[in-house]
């Protein structure tokens, strides 16, 4: 394992809370539940976590609450590698909430309460540019306020720090961003608000490949589920399929990919390879419940990809 090069990664940090049912309910439906647990989750948290147990020499830019829950958070994550000086803690806020349904079939549905998220405001996102700027990569989600985001992009683009969004939950973004970025990692829905196709076949995944490069990205990833995911660098495609597991859920498996992925690149792995580790620490994390404790440490990775050559 070669040294890492610095990456910072900016996001949200939420407790999820974690339902297990047969089915969805409907609405006006009571539906009893199967299991219940209290995992540390949130997109910017899990990201992070990923990097960090994969190798990563990372620092994490996010708010907790003033709370129990947002101190807790803060040891866990240190025990995850993790560099939390630029973690800041609200006082009159509560930390974030993700409450998670998740269904027989391992699917899940997310309703979310920024709480402590939503300060991570332009401010405090210059308060931290000396982060940015010793970094060599700069992973984000879109759990934290847009204009958060886009603060943070231009600061890197000022300091040369490379910007990657995963751009997560899905939302419309404006040209002014999308320009700011240098790899964007979409799944299908995502890739069809930001682009207007719906991806469901590799034809699709170019076409809307091809409008991001349009926006002034060179680097597209288009997450495709069991299929694997679509590379485009500069218009030229390829699909890149994933492991066959047997999921129990997918619940941090996106966010597992992402934080990976950027840990193999800054590794010096080309983007081929890349793709095939992060493939490897996604495949692992949906054979687990939960979102942060799925996520897999270095060794498992090596050892899942050692099983498959």
């Amino acid at each position: 394992m070669s040294k890492c090069a610095k990456l910072a990664v900016m996001g949200s940090i939420n407790a999820d809370h974690i339902l297990n049912l047969s089915h969805f309910p409907r609405p006006g439906e009571t539906v009893i539940g199967k299991a219940y647990q209290i995992e540390f989750g949130g997109k910017g948290a899990n990201q992070a976590v990923a990097a960090g147990r994969a190798g990563a020499d990372i620092a994490f830019i996010a708010c907790v609450g003033g709370d129990d829950t947002g101190e807790r958070i803060c040891e866990q994550l240190q025990r995850d590698n993790i560099d939390i000086t630029p973690v800041e803690a609200i006082p009159s806020e509560a930390t974030g909430v993700a409450m998670i349904f998740v269904n027989g079939e391992g699917e899940n549905n997310i309703g979310i309460y920024a709480g402590a998220n939503a300060a991570l405001t332009p401010d405090s996102v210059r308060r931290h540019q000396q982060v940015i700027a010793d970094a060599e990569a700069l992973l984000m989600q879109l759990e934290s306020p847009l204009e958060s985001v886009l603060t943070a992009a231009q600061l890197a683009r000022q300091h040369g720090t490379q910007v990657i969004l995963n751009p997560a939950p899905a939302t419309r973004l404006t040209d002014e961003l999308l320009a700011q970025i240098d790899i964007i990692t979409p799944n299908e829905t995502e890739a069809e608000i930001l682009t207007g196709i719906a991806v469901s076949s590799d034809a699709e995944a170019a076409q809307a490949a091809q409008v991001l490069h349009a926006k002034g990205i060179r680097t597209v990833l288009i997450t495709l589920g069991r299929r694997g995911v679509w590379l485009s660098e500069q218009g030229n495609g390829e699909r890149i399929p994933g492991f066959n597991v047997q999921a129990v859920d997918t619940i941090a498996a996106g966010d597992t990919f992402n934080g990976a992925f950027i840990t193999a690149r800054l590794e010096g792995m080309t983007m081929h390879d890349a793709v095939r580790f992060a493939h490897a620490a996604a495949a692992i994390a949906v054979t687990r419940p939960g979102a942060q404790p799925a996520v897999p440490w270095r060794r498992e990775i090596d050892a899942f990809l050692q099983q498959q050559e």
